[in-house]
């Protein structure tokens, strides 16, 4: 065999396998989007679910889940951005910082269940925060800021060197440059990634059993006081969110119509997680152009 076939042969087995990857990923997106389409309403997003009758919606989850990304992105932003800037700009290159990159990668790699049993323990107990949506987030941070730390660090890195050293060499100071210079410049490749690593924040489910809770109290939309129990502004109440919800219904939804409600569910999860991540290639995309131009 010439190297002229078998270059052809492993080109053709490399667009099959790939051919058969996205087609698989087409057919699981068809099938949840086909069953759960249908069910799809204004009630059924807006309406609080029923235990035994028919007729539930996802109001009080999908609420829950959008206050959770909020509350989680709230507190990994900062803390992210943080640590990322730290390591590509302060850190001195050693075996600590090493080390701590190390450690990075493979909380980066926890099974999410894990970091649930961790919230459980810390956070619901050792804290008494119980199950609310403020244990919730805490326990999706430690899930989710490996992710913003390499987003951030991989961003700086990719300024160019020039320019850093130009700004210094104006006279500005390292953190001005980074403020001024690096990060305008990095805002691209940060903002994308906190696009995704929210999608990542409203699709877990496993982490929040055992920190945001299986149930949600009945909720007083009109009662906005965050202090008060059935407000839905209380980060200290129980909250079920929709990945959850799903999870439950079909382990132990007890009302007639519980498969078509899990299939409109799991409909509205997967059209919101491709939104978070179509809106992240679109936004990185016009801020790259954006920033091209501006060059």
């Amino acid at each position: 065999m010439n190297a002229k076939t078998a270059d052809k042969i492993a080109t053709a087995v490399i667009i099959a396998v790939a051919a058969f990857i996205v087609l698989l990923l087409i057919g699981l997106l068809g099938y949840i989007l086909v069953r759960g389409l249908g069910h799809i309403s204004f009630d059924f997003l807006t309406s609080a679910p029923e235990t035994i009758r028919a007729g539930g919606g996802i109001g009080p989850q999908l609420f829950n889940s959008l206050f959770l990304l909020v509350l989680t992105m709230l507190i990994t932003i900062p803390l992210g951005l943080g640590a990322g800037i730290y390591m590509s700009e302060y850190a001195p290159v050693n075996r600590v910082t090493a080390f701590i990159r190390l450690v990075v990668e493979v909380l980066s790699s926890f099974p999410s269940i894990v970091v649930g049993l961790f919230g459980l323990l810390i956070f619901v107990n050792l804290f008494e925060f119980g199950f609310s949506l403020f244990s919730g987030a805490l326990a999706l941070t430690v899930f989710n800021l490996p992710l913003m730390v390499r987003i951030t660090e991989q961003g700086l890195r990719s300024v160019p060197q020039a320019q850093k050293e130009a700004s210094l060499a104006l006279g500005l100071t390292k953190w001005k440059t980074i403020t001024s210079v690096m990060l305008p410049i990095a805002i691209p490749v940060i903002l994308t990634g906190t696009i995704l690593a929210a999608g990542r924040v409203f699709g877990e489910a496993a982490a929040l059993l055992f920190t945001a809770g299986m149930s949600s109290p009945r909720l007083d939309f009109s009662d906005w006081n965050p202090l008060h129990d059935v407000s839905p502004l209380n980060p200290f109440r129980p909250a079920e969110t929709l990945a959850v919800h799903i999870w439950k219904i079909n382990s132990e939804g007890l009302a007639p119509d519980a498969p078509e409600i899990a299939a409109g569910a799991s409909a509205v999860l997967i059209l919101t997680v491709l939104l978070f991540n179509l809106v992240a290639r679109w936004l990185g995309r016009y801020m790259y152009r954006k920033f091209t131009a501006i060059k």
